[in-house]
C-alpha cells in the first residue's frame, strides 16, 4: 500500500481503531475523510486534526449507501483508498434474544451487509483511479470465537471469507485488497477502553503502520497479539484458545 499521497475514506473514524488510523495516515501526508453517525464524535476528531474532513454516514440503513457513494466520489475525486472499519459489538444471550431480533440484525447490517454495500457503490469510481486499496477490518475473534458475542464474530469471519473473494476478483485490476486483523485493543467497542488486558490503542496503531511500511505490504496485517488467534487452528491451539477464552463464560443462558 502506497503510504502518502492518498484520498482515504474511513468509516467508524471518529473514535477506536478509526480515529487512529485517520490520524496516523493523515500525519504521513494523506487527504483524510472520515464517516460515521456520531457528529459528536467526527467533530471532536476533525477539530482536532486541521484538515481532515468529515461526511455523515448511518452504514447501517441499505438506504443511502449508493447516494453516498456517489457524492463522496464527487466531492472527493481522487478517492483512491477505502478502509471499511466501522462495527458494533454487542453481548448476547442466546436463549433470551429480543423478539425483533434487532441487536443481532443491527449488528449484521453495520458489520457485514454495510462495508459489503459500500465497497460495491465504491467500486467503479475506485477502478478508474491509477492505484487503488480496500482495506476491511475483521478481528481475531473471526478466527476463534467469543460466546458471548456470537453476532459480532460471525460478522467478523464473514468479512474475513468475503475479503478473500473480493481479493480474487479484482486481482487483474489496480485495486489492491488488504485486511486488517486486530487484537483485543483499548477502544470503547465493549468496554475495551478501560481493560488492562487490551492492547493500547497508540501501540497498536504504531505495529500497524509499521507493517504498512513493508513493501509488498501483507495481505493480513496482524500484530504480534493478534497472531496466536489468527493461527490458533493451523497451529493446532484452536480447541485449547478457544475454552481457555470462553471457560468463563460456560453459564450463559
Amino acid at each position: 500500500m502506497k503510504l502518502s499521497g492518498n484520498t482515504v475514506l474511513i468509516t467508524g473514524g471518529g473514535s477506536g481503531i478509526g480515529r487512529g488510523l485517520a490520524e496516523a495516515l493523515q500525519k504521513l501526508g494523506n487527504e483524510v475523510v472520515i464517516a460515521g453517525r456520531r457528529k459528536q464524535a467526527l467533530d471532536a476528531t476533525t477539530a482536532a486534526n486541521p484538515g481532515m474532513q468529515s461526511v455523515a454516514l448511518d452504514i447501517e440503513k441499505r438506504e443511502g449507501i449508493r447516494k453516498f457513494a456517489d457524492e463522496v466520489a464527487a466531492k472527493f475525486p481522487s478517492l483512491n483508498v477505502l478502509i471499511n472499519n466501522a462495527g458494533v459489538m454487542r453481548a448476547e444471550k442466546l436463549l433470551q434474544q429480543q423478539e425483533d431480533w434487532s441487536d443481532m440484525e443491527a449488528i449484521v447490517a453495520t458489520n457485514l451487509l454495510g462495508p459489503m454495500r459500500l465497497t460495491a457503490a465504491l467500486l467503479p469510481h475506485l477502478k478508474k483511479q491509477a492505484g487503488a486499496t480496500i482495506m476491511n477490518v475483521s478481528s481475531g475473534l473471526a478466527f476463534v470465537p467469543l460466546v458471548l458475542t456470537p453476532t459480532y464474530c460471525a460478522t467478523k469471519a464473514a468479512i474475513h471469507s468475503y475479503t478473500q473473494s473480493l481479493r480474487y476478483q479484482l486481482k487483474k485490476t489496480k485495486i489492491e485488497v488488504l485486511e486488517l486483523i486486530p487484537p483485543y485493543v483499548a477502544t470503547d467497542l465493549m468496554g475495551g477502553k478501560s481493560d488492562p488486558r487490551a492492547m493500547p490503542l497508540a501501540k497498536y496503531i504504531a505495529e500497524v503502520m509499521s507493517i504498512l511500511k513493508l513493501q509488498p505490504t501483507p495481505v493480513e496485517i496482524c500484530v504480534e497479539n493478534v497472531r496466536g488467534l489468527r493461527f490458533a487452528a493451523e497451529n493446532g491451539r484452536y480447541d485449547g484458545i478457544f475454552n481457555g477464552m470462553n471457560s468463563a463464560m460456560a453459564d450463559i443462558q
